[in-house]
């Protein structure tokens, strides 16, 4: 019996969750064919229909991470200093959803970086999430809540800071619980918002 658009449909909605599974259980380290197959009590010879590569299989991981998170629930940016802090708030490791995604997006690192291709999008990623962060910086100082400055420089800022909580977050949740990761946000942007001292 032939298979109707239905059914290749839900067999890759099937195969996609299939590889989230892994990438939640083993990251990007343990994304192979045999883990997807496994996961998914096929063969691998099934998922080369789909990816019919390691790269392929690595683009579809990467993509189905991106749209992951952009999905994920998030705060109402707001105005001014407000949208900052929820736009932060947004990439911290909060929810077990939220660390699930951080969690993965930390092992594709290698992987990103060990290919040109891949290292070059995550570039382009990172810069367009700086540049809505800058607009965010400077509709906060238009509004008087941070000081003058160049706002691109504090959005790099800021989008260092909180990466970098994510990954102390990552590797001790008992020294970094959400709370504690929304008090140094907090501290952060007090500081920021200090008014500079002559």
């Amino acid at each position: 019996m032939p298979r109707i658009k239905g059914d290749h449909e839900a067999r890759r909605r099937d195969v996609s969750e299939a590889v989230w599974r892994v990438l939640a259980a083993h990251g990007f380290g343990g994304l192979t064919m045999r883990a997807v197959a496994t996961e998914l009590g096929a063969t691998t010879g099934l998922l080369t229909h789909y990816f019919p590569t390691k790269r392929d299989l690595v683009a579809h991981a990467l993509d189905l991470l991106e749209l992951r998170t952009a999905s994920r629930p998030r705060r109402a940016a707001g105005e001014g200093l407000s949208g900052v802090r929820a736009a932060l708030l947004n990439i911290l490791p909060l929810t077990d959803e939220a660390t699930d995604s951080n969690r993965i997006w930390v092992s594709s690192w290698d992987t990103a970086l060990a290919d040109p291709e891949l290292s070059g999008d995550y570039a382009r990623k990172y810069a367009r999430s700086r540049d809505k962060l800058r607009d965010l910086v400077a509709a906060a100082q238009q509004l008087g809540e941070l000081p003058a400055g160049d706002p691109a420089r504090i959005a790099a800022g800021a989008q260092s800071f909180v990466l970098g909580l994510v990954v102390q977050a990552l590797f001790d949740p008992p020294a970094f619980p959400p709370d504690r990761q929304v008090e140094l946000l907090d501290d952060y942007l007090a500081t920021l918002a200090a008014p500079a001292r002559p």
